[in-house]
């Protein structure tokens, strides 16, 4: 029996089993099986398990990797041609782009890494067509566009998402607040600082013991799901935003985009007329959530032609010194700041002071 057989069995029956207080611990049993299922299918085990695939490895370049995922003929290539002036190719049928084709688009100073993925198709979870490469590359980006078309956005939707939750990718969430450590003896110690409405200690013996963990320390500080549960255990989730990219908005009346512009993180566009592509642009800035920093040499005006872009969590003077080179941190006396992180202007600080966008950095170096 093949790994994708064994995984439809356990969703049938999940599927058959009444959601109930008596079969809760059961359900989470078979939730553990089928998230340690889908990681074999993640990682193939077999002597010949292959590369990625030909022309899905990329290297990396920019601050920040935005990857197109969505159906096949949605408009992902015609998006990244007018965005990056790369040619992608762009047909009337289905599955033109067969490899990832890379881009870049300069934006607020900023090279940002444009990955047009071939088409998924339902059913890439469980390795059909070349989800599972298109999937694992979407793995090592920064921000998804999932780019639907906007006359079936909802539908369309939810089975990508569902695709992309079956090889650990969870979007527009925040990795569930729960510690979690595996101990020599001791059995399983259990504690919560909220109220637990989704589980209790029965459920969570169930799901350890399917991972044969017998003791452990487990601590609840949020109103975790089982499924969140397991995530923690799994520990190969990839947590990331996504931004919902309605195409094709020229077929549809306006009383029609006013309804799709309500759901939650979407951009309606239309890719072909170049509609609403600075607001793609602003958002999906937002989103990356990246800071421009820009340097200023003693007695001379800051350098606002070329600023220095990092991530929000890098973004400290330690980070602004190793992103420009590692040795000026050894160098490093004091620097001045300018901007909405300073108490005053201009604020002397340390490598541990923690920036703000658009704020002005002097270094000074030790004598």
């Amino acid at each position: 029996m093949t790994t994708v057989d064994k995984i439809k069995e356990i969703e049938a029956e999940m599927a058959r089993t009444q959601k109930n207080k008596a079969t809760s611990q059961h359900l989470g049993g078979l939730k553990a099986k089928l998230a340690k299922l889908r990681r074999e299918l993640l990682t193939p085990t077999s002597a010949g398990g292959g590369g990625p695939g030909v022309g899905f490895d990329v290297a990396k370049t920019g601050v920040g990797r935005i990857g197109f995922v969505g159906f096949p003929s949605v408009g992902k290539s015609t998006l990244m041609s007018k965005l990056t002036g790369t040619h992608s190719e762009v047909a009337a049928y289905e599955f033109t782009t067969l490899t990832t084709v890379p881009g870049v688009v300069q934006y607020n100073g900023a090279k940002l890494q444009i990955l047009d993925l071939p088409g998924i198709i339902e059913g890439a979870k469980d390795g059909k067509g070349r989800g599972r490469q298109v999937i694992a590359v979407a793995r090592t980006c920064s921000l998804i566009f999932l780019v639907l078309d906007v006359l079936k956005p909802l539908g369309d939707k939810r089975i990508i998402e569902k695709e992309l939750e079956g090889f650990g990718i969870r979007l527009n969430q925040k990795p569930p607040n729960i510690y979690f450590k595996k101990k020599e003896k001791g059995g399983i110690s259990m504690t919560n600082t909220v109220p637990l409405t989704h589980l209790d200690l029965d459920e969570v013996k169930a799901v350890l013991s399917e991972y044969k963990i017998h003791n452990a320390d487990i601590s609840f500080k949020c109103d975790a799901t089982v499924d969140e549960l397991i995530d923690v255990i799994e520990g190969n989730r990839v947590y990331m935003p996504c931004l919902y990219v309605l195409n094709k908005i020229d077929q549809i009346s306006i009383e029609e985009l006013d309804l799709v512009s309500k759901i939650p993180h979407a951009v309606p566009i239309c890719a072909h007329h170049e509609w609403n592509f600075d607001e793609l642009l602003s958002k999906a800035w937002e989103y990356l959530d990246l800071a421009r920093i820009y340097t200023k040499p003693k007695g001379q005006l800051p350098d606002y032609s070329s600023p220095v872009v990092l991530r929000r969590e890098t973004a400290t003077i330690e980070g602004f010194c190793n992103n420009i080179h590692k040795a000026i941190l050894r160098e490093l006396k004091y620097a001045l700041v300018w901007g909405s992180s300073a108490k005053h202007n201009p604020q002397k600080v340390g490598k541990e002071h923690v920036l703000a966008d658009e704020d002005v950095v002097q270094i000074i170096k030790k004598v």
